[in-house]
């Protein structure tokens, strides 16, 4: 196999969810059969590495010469109300919600014993400054529901608790549109522990 290719093939297993059998089927189609989407996805990777920034502020995702970016200075939100996610990629799940009207904070990861990730130091001292600066009276914990994430979550509140303001989660249940038969035992007991009051 030429060096060139496997190098194509290390790369493209280097992305999330890609294993080193689908790398290797994405890059013989690319090779062999979209020279143009080559070109294309070489032009859009280096439009991205030059026109994107991560904001200082938050985390998320911005344009160069947009820091901070769009939704931290949207002077319609609330900054007393600060959600904290894994990543950007929750915020733009979040905001396609169009249920949330406070402001981000992304950890940029969590704790993960099995692939010895964390969140820093440097990270949770930008959050409390985060929390003093804008006055913040509830932090919502927006992560998955897993091992990593209750762990992540438990590590959250014992770091915020010194500072006195209302920590929530997300409410884990029954997702839309389907039944209590299809639920698993841990999303159904999440789901009455998260219950609502009707009426």
């Amino acid at each position: 196999m030429p060096e060139a290719l496997q190098n194509l093939i290390r790369v493209l297993a280097r992305l999330p969810g890609i294993g080193r059998r689908s790398a290797e089927r994405m890059a013989y189609r690319l090779v062999l059969r979209n020279r143009d989407l080559i070109r294309d996805l070489q032009l859009a990777l280096d439009r991205a590495g030059k026109e994107l920034t991560i904001c200082g502020r938050c985390g998320n995702l911005t344009a160069v010469g947009e820091d901070p970016c769009r939704i931290c200075t949207d002077s319609r939100r609330d900054p007393t109300f600060l959600c904290v996610v894994e990543g950007a990629p929750d915020i733009q799940i979040l905001e396609q919600a169009r249920a949330f009207h406070g402001h981000y904070f992304c950890l940029q990861g969590k704790i993960s014993p099995q692939s010895r990730e964390t969140v820093t130091t440097d990270t949770l001292n930008h959050l409390r400054q985060r929390i003093r600066d804008d006055g913040v009276k509830e932090v919502l914990v927006a992560l998955d529901s897993d091992v990593e994430s209750d762990a992540t979550a438990a590590m959250l509140v014992e770091s915020l608790a010194p500072l006195g303001l209302k920590i929530s989660r997300l409410a884990f249940g029954i997702p839309a549109g389907s039944g209590l038969a299809y639920s698993d035992p841990e999303t159904l007991g999440r789901a009455l522990t998260g219950r609502q009051k009707l009426g």
